[in-house]
């Protein structure tokens, strides 16, 4: 039997709230973080992902608060990225109850982060999230991507395959495809360049941005992705994570 299609919804986090609006009906607080999760449990997400953007320590140290109080009231595998640098923040994390943890930039300045997490945890714990772009012009590469940081602002020069594939030589245990061309925009998943990835790697993908109707989710699956990650389309109410397992289904893929 196939392994189900995981969908999965991403709350961006800062000093303890969540910073993109989200338009559920009927709640107290719309910027509480806990309360949302439990509104995705409710709706049937497989998973759900914080995204820590605080800038401070004090709101790393929140989000250590809303990490455990989540984890007491959602029984979901919780993935916590942003502000990762070491295996200490690793630990941390999972010791307030985060299940898998999601390292970026401090992967591309120290590589080796990747084998020192998944030699102490393992690497099932470990989500590279990986912010690729098409090269632009005076940046080449081999595959014609390229990793960027700062939320797809600043240009590494990285070839975003060759890093794909060595992140998962290193201990990556999935890899979270962020397509920055697509992200935002709602036309749908980057199917090229998730065609470009899965091609090289084995781990499991995630793919990430451009989801803008359930329709998207199946095509990404037909496209090897094992999980699908969205925000606004969840946040807005466009669609519900319902909807979105509907059409993997009408597409033949399984979910839970």
């Amino acid at each position: 039997m196939s392994v189900a299609v995981r969908v999965i919804p991403c709350l961006d986090v800062k000093d303890g709230r969540v910073v993109k609006g989200v338009n559920f009906q009927g709640l107290r607080d719309a910027g509480d973080p806990v309360e949302l999760a439990r509104r995705y449990d409710a709706q049937g997400a497989d998973e759900i992902t914080f995204l820590d953007v605080s800038a401070s320590s004090e709101g790393r140290a929140t989000m250590m608060e809303v990490v455990s109080a989540t984890a007491e009231q959602v029984f979901v595998p919780l993935t916590v990225g942003g502000g990762v640098r070491s295996a200490d923040d690793v630990a941390r994390l999972l010791r307030a109850g985060a299940d898998k943890v999601g390292i970026n930039t401090a992967a591309i300045a120290r590589p080796e982060l990747l084998s020192e997490v998944a030699e102490r945890f393992g690497n099932q714990v470990i989500v590279l999230s990986v912010d690729a772009r098409r090269c632009p012009d005076g940046v080449s590469t081999p595959s014609g991507y390229e990793v960027t940081t700062h939320g797809g602002t600043r240009s590494t020069g990285i070839d975003a395959i060759e890093w794909a594939v060595r992140a998962a030589e290193l201990g990556a245990g999935e890899i979270l495809l962020n397509s920055m061309d697509a992200d935002g925009v709602t036309g749908g998943f980057d199917l090229e360049m998730l065609d470009d990835v899965r091609r090289a790697v084995r781990v499991p993908l995630i793919a990430s941005g451009g989801a803008g109707k359930p329709e998207d989710f199946a095509a990404a699956a037909d496209h090897g992705a094992d999980a699908v990650l969205a925000a606004s389309v969840f946040h807005y109410g466009t669609m519900t994570i319902g909807q979105a397992k509907d059409a993997l289904r009408a597409a033949g893929h399984p979910v839970r």
